[in-house]
């Protein structure tokens, strides 16, 4: 099966910039056929979107979603709306979400709900932080994000659900996870969600990683254990330097 490259654009580009990011993707179409590409871009860029990815095999994701269906949430974005916007895929749970936005596991567990209510895949972040790391709680944080993330969920809807392991301590940071690390966190999420579902659904869910990623380790961490493919945050936002990114996948 091919393998996932989300690009996670967070909060920059106007529309006119998404213009010409896409336009610059899009030209190198072909190159790209051997992996599910997946452009998370701003709210504001989404319609833009919408129209220029259609045709190509290129899919628009969003970078969050309201965990509620709609009312008086002052600046929140529905599922509803997002799928209006030719949205397929959205990212919950994001760190940066969880520690400025003080987003709980509850609320992430919500927001997953109401993804998949609306016919939207989520791309699901969890990790680690450093104290975590080195008192050897990796392996506890991820097992007790999952459960709560997951909780309520039935194992047929893991299909549209993709789990970005991010140690929180190698995101935006420059200290990217070794090979090593990143296959010790897959497994203890693999192993997280068959205890929560089945074996089955812990060998079938698919795993991506994000964090610090660049030309230089990309390769390797690619082509780690157990990985379905990566989610790449800062590395994205120029187009050439992404593609030339991608081309060592």
């Amino acid at each position: 099966m091919k393998k996932h490259i989300i690009a996670n654009i967070k909060m920059n580009q106007t529309p006119e910039e998404s213009k010409f990011y896409l336009a610059s993707i899009i030209s190198k179409a072909s190159a790209l056929v051997d992996k599910r590409l997946t452009i998370c871009l701003p709210y504001t860029s989404l319609n833009l979107g919408k129209m220029m990815l259609s045709g190509t095999d290129i899919t628009l994701g969003a970078q969050n979603i309201a965990e509620e269906e709609e009312g008086l949430l002052t600046g929140e974005i529905s599922g509803r709306m997002l799928k209006g916007c030719g949205v397929k895929r959205v990212i919950v749970g994001h760190s940066e979400r969880r520690s400025r936005f003080k987003e709980s596991g509850q609320a992430i567990n919500k927001k997953i709900k109401i993804a998949l209510k609306n016919g939207l895949q989520v791309i699901l972040c969890v990790g680690e932080s450093l104290v975590e790391k080195n008192t050897l709680k990796t392996v506890a944080s991820l097992t007790a994000q999952i459960d709560e993330c997951l909780k309520g969920l039935y194992e047929n809807e893991l299909e549209n659900i993709i789990i970005a392991y991010e140690p929180v301590w190698a995101i935006g940071s420059g200290k990217t996870a070794s090979v090593k690390d990143i296959e010790y966190g897959v497994k203890a999420i693999r192993k997280a969600v068959e205890n929560n579902f089945s074996e089955k659904a812990g060998k079938e869910i698919e795993v991506v990683y994000g964090g610090s990623l660049n030309g230089k380790n990309i390769t390797s961490i690619y082509n780690a254990e157990g990985l379905n493919g990566v989610l790449v945050g800062g590395a994205c936002l120029d187009a050439q330097a992404f593609l030339r990114m991608i081309s060592k996948c």
